[in-house]
């Protein structure tokens, strides 16, 4: 067969694993086929430890993660995250702030604990009832205000009485959601 240039082929409609194409090996020309070209590449992928890669991915680039994203749009490994769905242990302190509101109104949306040293006799109440939460309520009522309770504030009525007398309590609650459920230390002063 004449030599014939390749830019005076037919095109081919496709590559294709049995398609012959025309290499030069050490000087000497030799033919490999699809097939082989396609498992060089995939082998040599493989090996590589680092991929460098450049350019707009296509068909699912959504689902490729680049270093970039770490962090950003997608969460840092990290062996000791808390997960919601498994169980946990804690090796080190898990604190949560402590807020000072002294209107005896607590937002469970703002923390789990409280300092309160009211200026007036008020109502007790928690709001933003979150199933599950719990946490405790520092109250320092040394000049003894009388104090109520909203309904959706489950105390006994000795607690009741027990906090409106001058002392310092701690108040610790249980919330179903609904209603916050609290009880009530004996006065530290």
């Amino acid at each position: 067969m004449a030599n014939i240039k390749i830019s005076d082929l037919t095109a081919a409609a496709a590559a294709a694993g049995a398609n012959e194409f025309e290499i030069n090996e050490a000087g000497t020309s030799k033919k490999v086929t699809g097939t082989q070209i396609s498992a060089f590449v995939k082998a040599d992928l493989l090996d590589d430890t680092t991929v460098n890669f450049s350019g707009t991915l296509q068909n699912g680039g959504s689902n490729v993660v680049v270093d970039s994203d770490i962090g950003s749009t997608v969460q840092a490994y990290d062996a000791d995250t808390l997960k919601a769905d498994t169980a946990d242990t804690l090796t080190a302190p898990f604190r949560g702030t402590i807020t000072t509101d002294n209107d005896l109104s607590f937002d469970q949306d703002v923390t789990n604990n409280f300092s309160c040293t009211p200026s007036a006799g008020g109502t007790l109440t928690f709001t933003n009832h979150t199933s599950g939460q719990s946490g405790y309520v520092l109250l320092d009522n040394s000049s003894g205000y009388a104090i109520t309770a909203a309904a959706t504030t489950k105390i006994t009525a000795t607690d009741l009485t027990t906090i409106s007398t001058a002392g310092v309590y701690l108040i610790s609650y249980f919330d179903n959601g609904t209603n916050a459920y609290c009880t009530v230390s004996a006065s530290y002063a």
